[in-house]
């Protein structure tokens, strides 16, 4: 029995999850094990009926399960509210609640929907990378952070630190990651000129030469990264960067696919996990069956892959999603000439097929 924490949140949160639970439905009928699914409210809709973005019970609830499945918190309903009380502090909460310091997003241009890339096709054609994101440290959750007024001028506060330890657990994630994949690791920084970089360098550069020999390690400044990502995409496999520069760095590997609808991810930690598609809560398109399921059910099968060691159900999975693009469906998003679209559950119940 595999106890499960299903968090849908905001906006189209709740439509592209009920996919993915679709598909684990599926994944348990296929393993023949049993999986106990548990609803539970964060985000905006717990601020609605609970007062708090992350109510008590969700957390001691989620804590209590194996894994945890999220679709997406915020929207402008909540935009004004203080920064504390903002549904996207669910999302914080969980991460740090969890211990949750390594998060996994995986960019994967499918053959079928090289098209719908803003960029030529022979650059993003066969694409596979992954960002590892360390989640917990950084200037997300800093202290001091905050805003003062002296001389009657405000001032904005953030801080960005790394403990050596944190740099330490989040390198070994990337290496062990690239050794089943190519074998090589791009460290992204800014050791130029932040402390916090040149601590990240010299501990990564450490743990590569004593852990991982057979591993190919470059060191790359994250402007010159964010410039490489689209100049030449193919030439990363496993990129590591810290917080910041990873919430960008993959939103923009997102991008090369075709659409952000298409990325899922994984947060890991030491005894939890979490599992979400890398888009947002899109209410301007909620409740229209337009939203696309396949980062959420992709975040699903990387939740087989990962946190039950399924790794060729997880396979199955990317090649249900793979083998429903070539025969012509999509969703809104990812829609071209000659092809057909689906609602939001119509591309569930072909992929659940596929399988």
């Amino acid at each position: 029995m595999f106890k499960i924490a299903v968090i849908p949140g905001d906006g189209i949160g709740t439509e592209v999850t009920s996919q993915a639970v679709r598909i684990l439905k599926k994944s348990s009928q296929i393993l023949n094990e049993k999986f106990e699914f548990v609803e539970l409210k964060a985000g905006g809709i717990a601020i609605d009926s609970f007062g708090k973005p992350l109510p008590d019970e969700t957390l001691s609830a989620a804590l209590s399960c194996d894994i945890v499945l999220l679709g997406a918190v915020g929207g402008p309903k909540w935009d004004n509210l203080p920064y504390e009380s903002k549904p996207e502090q669910a999302l914080l909460g969980l991460r740090k609640s969890l211990e949750l310091y390594a998060n996994i997003r995986p960019a994967v241009m499918f053959d079928a929907l090289v098209e719908s890339s803003a960029l030529k096709q022979d650059i993003v054609k066969g694409i596979d990378i992954v960002v590892v994101r360390e989640l917990t440290g950084g200037i997300y959750f800093g202290k001091p952070a905050t805003i003062t007024k002296e001389d009657g001028i405000r001032r904005g506060v953030n801080t960005m630190t790394y403990t050596e330890l944190e740099i330490e657990r989040i390198a070994h994630t990337a290496f062990r990651l690239a050794k089943s994949r190519n074998k090589h690791v791009t460290s992204v920084d800014k050791a130029n000129i932040l402390h916090t970089s040149m601590l990240w360098r010299e501990v990564v550069s450490g743990i590569a030469k004593v852990n991982y020999p057979d591993v190919r390690l470059d060191h790359m400044y994250v402007d010159n990264a964010s410039m490489q990502l689209i100049r030449n995409p193919k030439q990363f496999d496993v990129i590591l960067t810290e917080n910041m520069f990873g919430d960008i760095l993959s939103d923009e590997a997102s991008m090369l696919t075709g659409s952000i609808g298409m990325l899922p991810s994984a947060s890991i930690g030491t005894k939890h996990a979490l599992y979400e598609p890398v888009h947002g809560s899109a209410p301007d398109i909620a409740g229209k069956g337009l939203a696309n399921p396949v980062a959420s059910i992709l975040s699903a099968a990387m939740l087989l892959e990962y946190s039950l060691k399924q790794e060729e159900l997880a396979r199955k999975i990317f090649r249900a999603v793979e083998i429903v693009l070539n025969e012509g469906y999509r969703t809104a998003d990812i829609v071209s000439k000659g092809t057909t679209t689906l609602t939001t559950e119509q591309m569930g119940q072909r992929i659940e097929a596929a399988i």
